[in-house]
């Protein structure tokens, strides 16, 4: 089975195309911007690369957020239309909560795991899972002094992209372990769409928007 999957919901652009179980090839670029305009261009050159046509793919994950407002609609615009242009192939969005709660290793994972999403304002977007990696509640979003009263008095792993600025600061809480990763793992991305498929639990994907886009007229 030929799996596609791509995330520009942060300041990367990730790829990969995965045969079964193996990587075919990888592409993984930060860039501030432009990640829309990458995106085809590199797609195209690895399946080229690999020999493959996108009417070859069987499968296609894609990250839906929460990020970057642009990259986020790029992200699931180029999903859609493979969809639209390629009717047996199975879509599958993925939210980056899930990705970077299953790139946890399972030995650094605690009683509670708080994943926090950067928003490049003072507030984050946080969600809590268990050791299981099942949710514990729904995906919001919070302020530092909210997510310590969340956590007081539990052992927790920490996880997401603003995960280290928000214990760049003393909590008080107890921490398990802390899991830094500057953008979803398109490789994990990649394997919940595949395990996601088998299980027949494909989700077309939504983009997932915790809060209103900030916008004005100029």
């Amino acid at each position: 089975m030929w799996t596609l999957a791509f995330d520009t919901t942060t300041n990367f652009c990730s790829i990969i195309l995965k045969k079964d179980d193996t990587v075919q090839s990888c592409f993984v670029s930060e860039m501030t911007f432009g990640q829309s305009e990458v995106l085809i261009p590199q797609i195209d050159d690895i399946l080229k690369t690999n020999k493959t046509t996108p009417s070859d793919l069987n499968l296609l994950g894609v990250c839906v957020g929460p990020g970057s407002f642009t990259g986020v609609r790029s992200s699931i615009a180029a999903a859609r239309s493979f969809a639209l242009c390629l009717p047996n192939l199975s879509v599958c969005g993925i939210s980056a909560f899930d990705v970077y709660a299953h790139s946890i290793p399972d030995d650094q994972r605690s009683e509670q795991i708080a994943v926090i999403i950067e928003t490049k304002r003072e507030d984050f977007y946080v969600a809590y899972y268990d050791k299981q990696l099942k949710k514990i509640s729904s995906p919001k979003t919070a302020f530092y002094t909210d997510i310590i009263a969340d956590l007081r008095n539990k052992s927790v792993t920490f996880a997401g992209d603003g995960a280290e600025r928000f214990l760049s600061k003393p909590s008080g809480l107890h921490i398990h372990s802390v899991n830094f990763e500057t953008h979803p793992n398109v490789e994990t991305l990649a394997d919940l769409a595949i395990t996601r498929f088998h299980d027949k639990k494909l989700d077309f994907p939504k983009p997932l928007y915790l809060k209103a886009a900030d916008v004005c007229i100029k």
